[in-house]
């Protein structure tokens, strides 16, 4: 079983360009897993400092920030984020997830 998070290539660069023009050095990108959504559970992304017992997951620089909570539905989780012309934004590929709303913003495990 995976235990931890992994980031692609084009996710850390983004995490990395975030914290450079957010001026939030010192900090990672906190990965929550809240209550919410039409399927009962979904992802929260904000910048944070490291807490005691956040699990760190960083690839060239970038560094994801997970609660011990959280990280039990993000298990082997893939963290990439997708440019396109209509949208952009980072994209989860949680093998945990059963059923995910038709929007995808929210899913159950």
């Amino acid at each position: 079983m995976a235990t931890g998070i992994n980031l692609t290539e084009r996710a850390a660069a983004r995490i990395k360009e975030m914290v450079i023009a957010e001026n939030r050095e010192g900090q990672g990108l906190r990965l929550k897993v809240v209550g919410g959504g039409c399927s009962g559970l979904q992802y929260k992304l904000d910048f944070d400092l490291p807490k005691g017992t956040d699990k760190i997951f960083e690839k060239d620089g970038a560094k994801v920030l997970v609660d011990m909570k959280s990280l039990l539905y993000l298990m082997g989780t893939e963290l990439d984020y997708k440019e396109e012309l209509m949208e952009s934004g980072f994209v989860f590929q949680n093998p945990n997830v059963k059923k995910a709303c038709g929007c995808g913003a929210s899913f159950t495990v």
